[in-house]
């Protein structure tokens, strides 16, 4: 079943046409992956999921309902956060605060504290550094810590915009790695990353976007083996 749907999608800045006709799905349950050059749209789509943009025209359906038009921090209490771009997080904040910022919109303190633990958990780093600015960590631990605050909303679905960028290999396996743990418990993931080798072993589905059009969508495991796919994303010839 499509947790999320978006449906002849156009986005436009200005006199820039964005997104044109962009649809696909993301199933319950899945990790649904994004991949093309800078400029294809990518960022556009998820931003226009989290509220953050208003399409021209076209549909966006959360567990079936039209969520067009509304606002960001609506869209949170019904099941959406972002961990975005650029991580976002709130440098003059201790990391303790980052995460109690992600729960601004909870009341329930019993559930608040485990889902603290179990972002703790999955990113030990964090744990070590609860009580530092974070503004003084790592780009590995404040990409940890995006993606931490954005789970304790407790989402039924995440969007992650290039969680990847900027990161040395070894902590891109980590984040990744801890995407599938995030995705095996429960919770589905929209991804737009352009390391589209780590993207399409990660994800169970991907779209390929050019110019804010879906020119391929398919398993992602067909997609990592198509010819025109390797060519263009994952520099084999």
């Amino acid at each position: 079943m499509a947790l999320l749907e978006i449906a002849k999608l156009n986005v436009h800045y200005g006199a820039i046409h964005a997104l044109h006709d962009v649809t696909l799905e993301v199933a319950d349950g899945q990790i649904v992956t994004l991949i093309g050059a800078n400029g294809a749209g990518k960022s556009t789509t998820l931003r226009s999921v989290s509220g953050l943009l208003r399409p021209t025209s076209g549909d966006i359906r959360f567990k079936g309902q039209s969520i067009v038009g509304r606002p960001p921090h609506e869209l949170v209490r019904m099941g959406i956060a972002q961990a975005p771009e650029g991580r976002g997080i709130f440098a003059n904040f201790t990391v303790a605060e980052n995460l109690d910022i992600g729960a601004y919109a909870r009341r329930d303190q019993a559930a608040i504290r485990a889902d603290r633990e179990r972002a703790l958990t999955l990113f030990p780093r964090l744990r070590e550094r609860i009580r530092q600015n974070a503004g003084t960590l790592s780009g590995g631990e404040q990409q940890m810590l995006a993606i931490a605050r954005a789970l304790m909303t407790r989402p039924q679905l995440l969007l992650l915009d290039e969680p990847s960028l900027g990161l040395a290999p070894q902590i891109v396996q980590t984040i990744f790695h801890i995407i599938r743990e995030i995705n095996a418990s429960g919770t589905t993931v929209l991804l737009v990353e352009q390391n589209a080798h780590m993207a399409l072993h990660t994800a169970h589905y991907a779209y390929v976007l050019e110019v804010g059009e879906v020119v391929m969508g398919d398993k992602a495991a067909v997609l990592a083996k198509s010819d025109a796919v390797r060519k263009a994303y994952l520099g084999v010839a």
